[in-house]
Parts: C-alpha cells; structure tokens; sequence
C-alpha cells in the first residue's frame, strides 16, 4: 500500500492509539486486505500519548517498509482530538474513522468505500449488537435515546466513531473551530447524504476499554455540544420550585391557621431552603459546564501538539 506524495490517495484510514500494543499487530494484519481497493491507501496512526510500546512498534513497522504515517502528539489530548489530528494529516478522497481496539472490523471498510463511491458523503457503521456487558449496553441504549430526544443533530441510531466520510465532509470538519469535540455529532450537523452500514460490534480485544467516567465525560460533552435542553430544563426546574415552593407556603399557613400543624415553622422553612439551595446548585453547574466551554474557545489554545511525524522513506 504505497501513497506518492503528489498525488491525492484515494483513501486515509485514521486510527487514534492509546496503550494499544496487545492489538496493534493484529490490526495491521486485518488491515493488509485494503489492498483489494486497487488503488493508493494510507493509514495514519495518532499516537494518542500512549505510556506502553505503541509507538515504537509503528516506528519499527515504517523503518521495515510499511507505508504507514504515524502522527505522535505531545501528550494525551484524548480520542476526539486525536482523531481531528488524523483528519487534519489525511490526504484521501475518503477518510475513515476507526478505533484501533478492533471491536470495528476492518472488513466492513471495503463495502463502505463502495457505498461512499455510489454518491454517499458518509458512510457510517450503526450496531445492531454489541459483545458488552449489560451495563455498558444499558448506558449506551440510553445514551442514544437522550441524544435523539435532545439533540439538534440528525439521529443516527447507535453508531459511534466507526465511518467513511467523503473530502468534502473532512474539508467541513477540519472548518470548525471548536475544542471541546464529539465528532460523530458533528459529522451528522454537516448534513449531505449519509447512509448506515448495520454491523454487530465485537467485544475489545485486549486491554482495557474505555472507563465509565470517560463515558460520562463524553456523554456530556455531546450534550453541552448538540443541545441547549439543559439549560431549558434549569429554567422550568426554577419556575416549577418557585409554584412548589409558594404553594407550600399556603399549605403551611392554612393548616396553621386550623391548627393542624403543630411542628414548627422552622422545619418546613429548613426543608424549603434544602430543596432549593440542591435546585440552585443543580443549576450553576448546568451553567458553569457551558460557561467554561465558552472560556476554553475564547482562549484560543491550539487544539493539540505535535511531537514528531514519521512518514516512510
């Protein structure tokens, strides 16, 4: 698989690589069947501040001979990140996206080049079914409800990061300026004609996979990214506390007056303040979460570092 530097390749696989050494040599042999394009192909590796051998094993592979470009950042920055460095390398007609875990197969790739060709500007993978433990189903199947509920984005169905996107589309992507990033969100905003390609998703074939907190984190991120409903549900969370809270208060006075009430006052004036001390709080966070968005742009900060680029030859 060889990319002339004068030339555009037909196709760039970017693959963001975070302590993934156990799968990389599987992954490059699985790769090796891109070959059946016919065409140029180059796969960029975004070393992603990996702290096992990952690196060094794609380095060794490009000093063998393997036309493979191997991007390392200067610390980690995170998959969303890693992946718009790969997007800003990639030189192809087609882009894909895909993790380096294997649990999206490179087999599929071809079928979507092919699809992506017939007129389609992206190409994505949606899973029908998912190799994980029930819990990480369960918040994933919700994960996908919130957004298609919430979110001002097409809904895709529960299709993650594993896609063919036409230059066009990358050209658009590589535009937005944002820093805090969920990129399959904002290939739906792009628009134009994107279709699904169903898949059942494997399990992680080494290490570890993502954590439950940077699930969350990811989660909302998207949220804050793709919907403004948090900041509408504090609103009507505060109208909704101020009638409890008034018609509490008539409650209270009535059943004073009839005396039916004999616990103090105080009482109901503390269980008042608890709720909506927990409601203002619940609140400033909502609206600090997008408030530091709006102080991460306006710092202008590069999106990420780079260390090194390692090309063949």
């Amino acid at each position: 698989m060889t990319a002339s530097l004068d030339s555009r390749p037909l196709l760039s696989v970017v693959i963001p690589v975070h302590n993934e050494e156990e799968v990389l040599p599987e992954l490059r042999e699985r790769l090796g069947q891109l070959a059946s394009l016919e065409s140029d192909v180059e796969i960029i590796y975004v070393n992603d501040g990996s702290r096992d051998g990952s690196a060094e094993l794609i380095e060794s592979w490009i000093q063998a001979g393997d036309q493979v470009v191997l991007i390392e950042l200067s610390r980690n920055f995170g998959m969303e990140i890693a992946m718009s460095a790969g997007l800003d390398e990639a030189r192809g007609e087609y882009v894909v996206l895909m993790h380096a875990d294997l649990q999206d197969p490179p087999e599929l790739i071809p079928e979507m080049v092919a699809a992506a060709r017939d007129g389609a500007d992206v190409v994505y993978a949606r899973r029908i079914g998912r190799e994980e433990s029930r819990a990480k189903r369960a918040l994933a199947t919700a994960f996908y409800r919130l957004m298609e509920r919430l979110a001002r984005v097409p809904y895709q169905g529960q299709a993650g990061d594993f896609r063919v996107m036409s230059r066009r589309v990358v050209d658009d992507i590589k535009r937005m300026p944002e820093r805090r990033r969920f990129l399959r969100g904002m290939v739906a905003w792009v628009g134009y004609e994107q279709v699904p390609i169903e898949y059942r998703r494997a399990g992680r074939a080494h290490g570890r996979g993502s954590s439950y907190p940077e699930l969350i984190r990811l989660a909302l991120e998207a949220f804050a990214s793709f919907s403004d409903v948090p900041l509408s549900l504090v609103g009507y969370a505060g109208v909704a506390t101020s009638v409890l809270s008034a018609l509490a208060a008539l409650v209270l006075l009535v059943l004073a007056i009839v005396g039916v009430v004999t616990a103090s006052g105080y009482v109901w004036v503390l269980i008042a303040l608890l709720f909506l001390t927990g409601v203002q709080l619940m609140s400033v966070g909502v609206l600090g979460r997008y408030l530091a968005r709006v102080h991460e742009e306006a710092l202008e900060r590069p999106l990420y570092l780079v260390d090194r680029i390692i090309r063949p030859g």
